[in-house]
């Protein structure tokens, strides 16, 4: 009988490029609330009343997580996407086909999950391309308005806006896949700790030899 604990080469590959892009994610997601909430207009003592409120970290640390664990989620997805990338070919000749009544291949959950899935690509790269903006485009004094294709508050409006539908949309993907989350890490966890033992009691053996 095949081990409970067992996790196939691919699905082990799969949940450690899963497990670095919800972290880079979740830091990304944080530190852009974090901006969201406590936005730098105004002045000490002026009408923007959360000036200088420091959550955890200063105003620049939160910045810096934003920015690069932001790069990591990008680089992250890019590989995410590369090793998928036979299912999204297939995924999106069977939407072509089911769009044009070629066939009744999917149900109601499988245009559900197209739908979020949709959304998630496209918030995606809309919060992805914003934020590359800001991070290669001149600020402050520098800043040169429009820089690329629209002004810098109009990528502003972009980068929060569909960061914000993209928390939305992941929170959800996240809970449609839980319980595989739930197992595999749970597998993955097995594995690790029945691995301890073995190792701890291996050169003992051989000093015994």
């Amino acid at each position: 009988m095949r081990n409970s604990s067992t996790v196939s080469s691919q699905t082990r590959k799969n949940w450690w490029i899963d497990a670095g892009l919800a972290i880079s994610s979740v830091v990304a997601a944080l530190s852009g609330i974090y901006f969201l909430a406590l936005p730098v207009g105004g002045y000490r003592g002026g009408r923007n009343s959360s000036y200088g409120i420091q959550i955890l970290f200063d105003r620049s640390t939160w910045d810096d997580l934003h920015t690069w664990f932001g790069a990591a989620m990008i680089a992250i997805a890019a590989i995410h996407l590369i090793i998928h990338w036979n299912w999204v070919t297939g995924m999106v000749r069977r939407t072509w086909n089911e769009l044009n009544g070629r066939c009744g291949c999917m149900n109601a959950r499988g245009r559900w999950v197209l739908v979020l899935n949709t959304v998630v690509v496209i918030s995606f790269i809309l919060t992805a391309l914003s934020g590359m903006y800001f991070l290669f485009a001149p600020g402050g004094h520098a800043a040169v308005t429009p820089a690329f294709l629209f002004t810098r508050a109009a990528w502003d409006l972009i980068h929060t806006w569909a960061g914000v539908t993209l928390i939305a949309a992941a929170v959800i993907h996240f809970a449609i896949h839980w319980r595989w989350v739930v197992n595999v890490t749970n597998k993955m966890a097995a594995r690790v700790l029945a691995g301890r033992p073995a190792a701890i009691a291996a050169p003992a053996q051989r000093q015994v030899g």
